[in-house]
């Protein structure tokens, strides 16, 4: 038959196919004689949800098949049998506002396998999951081969050896081959199923489509465009003429329509200018009381230009301890705080800088993004807290003053983009500042980096700026293509952790009291 193959087609199953399902389900279950479905059965199924049954016809026979409903799988548990999800296979169960595809059946008969006609149905699955935006695909699938180890195997231990491959299982090595993970073992759930001890596995594929309806008029961007500015440090003669500059950047990524705005770490450094008679510790004290009304002007512009502002950091008084914090602006107006939690040992011994002490990813009408300064991108446990708490994009504000400092950060800030399969924005400050000690010069190249897989560069770098020069660079990101990699990857470093040897975890250490 597989010589004379002239034509493959997937069709939707109609009632006149009914004869030649009957005859394949009676060969392809032929220890439950019981096992086909009624002729009211396939009528109800393609009454209720015709484009989930599908079939495969070679040559106009039809070769194999699959039949599915979708459930409010809230309604079951991880513990249903078949009867129960089939409503006593009234199929009563499926609702058109589910929230799962629910697979009843597939199979190929066994003159076309060999063929992959099964890949074809899986995936025609997966797309009509996509479409219609349900969470995941779910099955109990059964384990045929297990009532030749029942005796000295428990169903659980027969899984771990077939995934293990010392043991092949053709049904369930096919499932896992399909990106179909073992969720639960599955008792009693089909009545007869003798072959498999009525044991099955509930089999889940996840949609990383899948978008939770929401009432209110507004959606998380797919496409998220970044502006990031590449600051000029120069003097100012004042706090509104440093802000004039801001708002310019602002406009100016604004009008590209970016999404958001990220300033580089300290730049509103150029402030310091007027105190430089003074010791650098006070100096940068003074600098912190500009801080309150940047933040002001900052949020005013995020909403005026429509558009989240990352602010870059600056220094903050808390009680008598300075800290280096930037906060994000929302376009709605709302306000995040975040910290620098590792100051480097020259921000502690001329400046007095206190590491602060929150960790936190952020939700924006972009997504999930996280924050980290400068130095704090040196240490990769920070970000893969935030890649677990669902990070999409990290931002890296960044102030370095020589080409080594610099290299640290960049070749740093890269490697978590690899590792959290995650975008990754840097910015940073260029130029001079004679009159402000400490700050003299400034090294950088602000970029995006992406992971490294086959939807991205190859080089894992989305966009660059010219190193060493004021301007904005704008570069678009596919949050779709972090989800597409969390799954397909070449490799899947958040997926292949090996947590049975080591977990990582947020400590809870107490917050300094104002005034301490």
């Amino acid at each position: 038959m597989k010589d004379t193959i002239e034509n493959i087609d997937l069709q939707f199953l109609t009632i006149d196919d009914y004869e030649e399902l009957k005859k394949a389900m009676i060969e392809a279950y032929p220890n439950m004689p019981d096992a086909y479905w009624k002729v009211s059965h396939i009528q109800s199924l393609i009454s209720k949800f015709p484009d989930g049954q599908a079939v495969i016809k070679v040559n106009g026979l039809l070769a194999g098949c699959a039949l599915s409903i979708i459930v409010d799988y809230s309604k079951f548990d991880d513990h249903h049998t078949y009867k129960d999800i089939t409503g006593n296979y009234t199929f009563d169960t499926h609702t058109d506002d589910g929230d799962v595809l629910y697979g009843i059946d597939v199979f190929i008969k066994s003159e076309y396998r060999g063929l992959r006609l099964g890949r074809r149905l899986y995936d025609y699955r997966k797309e009509l999951c996509e479409k219609l935006n349900l969470r995941g695909i779910v099955f109990g699938g059964r384990i045929p081969n297990y009532h030749k180890y029942a005796e000295t195997l428990s169903p659980k231990e027969y899984i771990e050896k077939v995934k293990r491959k010392e043991i092949q299982d053709p049904v369930l090595n096919f499932q896992m081959s399909n990106d179909f993970h073992p969720s639960k073992i599955l008792k009693g759930y089909l009545a007869g199923d003798d072959a498999s001890n009525e044991y099955a596995i509930l089999l889940k594929w996840d949609n990383v489509y899948y978008e939770k309806q929401n009432s209110l008029a507004t959606t998380n961007k797919k496409v998220v465009r970044l502006g990031l500015i590449q600051w000029q440090m120069r003097l100012y003669k004042d706090l509104d003429e440093l802000m004039q500059q801001a708002e310019y950047f602002v406009d100016a990524v604004s009008a590209y329509r970016a999404d958001f705005a990220l300033f580089p770490e300290f730049f509103n450094a150029p402030l310091m200018a007027d105190n430089n008679h003074l010791p650098e510790s006070e100096a940068i004290r003074e600098l912190a009381s500009h801080t309150p009304h940047i933040v002001q002007k900052f949020s005013e512009l995020a909403i005026a230009y429509n558009i989240n502002i990352i602010t870059g950091s600056m220094p903050e008084l808390v009680g008598d301890l300075l800290y280096n914090v930037g906060y994000l602006c929302r376009r709605d107006g709302t306000l995040e705080r975040f910290e620098k939690l590792h100051v480097t040992p020259d921000e502690a011994k001329v400046w007095g800088l206190q590491g602060g002490h929150e960790l936190t990813s952020f939700d924006t009408d972009c997504g999930k993004i996280g924050i980290l300064v400068c130095y704090d991108v040196e240490f990769p446990e920070l970000s893969r807290i935030l890649a677990d708490e669902g990070m999409d994009i990290l931002f890296v504000p960044f102030l370095t003053d020589t080409q080594n400092g610099y290299s640290r950060v960049r070749h740093c800030a890269q490697a978590r983009a690899i590792e959290n399969e995650c975008y990754v924005a840097i910015a940073g400050s260029v130029g001079n500042l004679p009159k402000v000690n400490n700050m003299d010069i400034q090294f950088a190249q602000s970029m995006v980096f992406t992971p490294c897989d086959f939807a991205f560069p190859a080089n894992g770098i989305k966009a660059e700026a010219t190193t060493n020069t004021e301007m904005i660079l704008i570069a678009d990101v596919d949050i779709d293509l972090l989800r597409e990699l969390n799954q397909f990857g070449s490799v899947r470093n958040l997926k292949d952790r090996r947590n049975d040897l080591f977990e990582l975890k947020k400590s809870n250490p107490k917050t300094p009291n104002k005034g301490e």
